[in-house]
């Protein structure tokens, strides 16, 4: 079947007009909560706090920050613009129309992967009004962020499909990617820790992508570019292929 071109559009365009619609939930609200942690850490705290790898505290915690936002909010718009048409039925007049797995994961992960692209860009312009900063990969950055925002919009679709329930549908967000970022390294560098600690941080697989996009910035981190480039598209990859079973087999698509 020849790619449907008109059908990923329309799939894309509903799910980026619905993100414009809920603009103070969708938009507003991280900017806010992303000022606050600013106002907090980078100029309360910050004042108070030394220069980590040459980097101001203000300076040191965007990263973090960014990272933070990107993978619940792309996790969460991708899990919801997935379980709601299963939710209210509609899923099945999707799978009867001549539109295929592309053009499906075009049409919801791509706009989740754009809404999460559009905020993470309003809130470095927002991080200009606290503290000065700079990009000293900034061509790499955008590549960085792009590549994590698909992946974890392939994991919100993941978590879409296997929700069957709102409940079910917050509780990775909540209970595991939340904590795992604020542990992992966002608002500090795992340097600081003591040991064990600094060795246990490195299970924590968030850890790599928050210092993926440190060092984009600043040219420093605590983990290797590469091995961070290659968990990433690892876990694009994994997730990938588990989408690709889950339209081969149908599961919880049919039922």
């Amino acid at each position: 079947m020849p790619f449907n071109f008109r059908g990923a559009w329309s799939i894309f365009t509903r799910e980026l007009l619905r993100f414009l619609r809920t603009g103070f939930q969708s938009v507003l609200a991280p900017v806010l909560t992303t000022s606050l942690y600013f106002i907090v850490f980078g100029a309360a705290i910050g004042n108070r706090m030394p220069d980590l790898g040459g980097v101001e505290y203000g300076a040191f915690i965007i990263p973090g920050l960014l990272m933070l936002t990107l993978l619940g909010e792309t996790t969460s718009n991708a899990s919801f613009g997935i379980y709601m048409p299963r939710f209210t039925g509609t899923i099945y007049e999707l799978l009867s129309a001549p539109v295929g797995v592309a053009e499906t994961l075009i049409g919801f992960v791509g706009a989740a992967a754009v809404k999460s692209l559009i905020l993470a860009s309003i809130i470095l312009a927002t991080a200009h009004l606290f503290v000065d900063y700079s990009i000293a990969h900034p061509l790499l950055a955008v590549i960085y962020v792009v590549l994590v925002a698909a992946a974890f919009s392939l994991f919100g679709f993941i978590l879409g499909i296997w929700a069957d329930n709102f409940e079910k549908l917050g509780i990775i967000p909540m209970l595991f990617l939340t904590p795992l970022t604020f542990l992992g390294g966002t608002f500090y560098s795992i340097d600081m820790l003591p040991k064990p600690w600094d060795t246990i941080a490195l299970f924590n697989p968030i850890v790599y992508l928050v210092s993926g996009l440190r060092w984009t910035f600043y040219g420093s981190a605590d983990v290797d570019f590469g091995v961070s480039l290659a968990i990433t598209l690892g876990f694009l990859a994994f997730c990938t292929a588990i989408i690709a079973f889950i339209f081969k087999t149908g599961w919880r698509l049919r039922a």
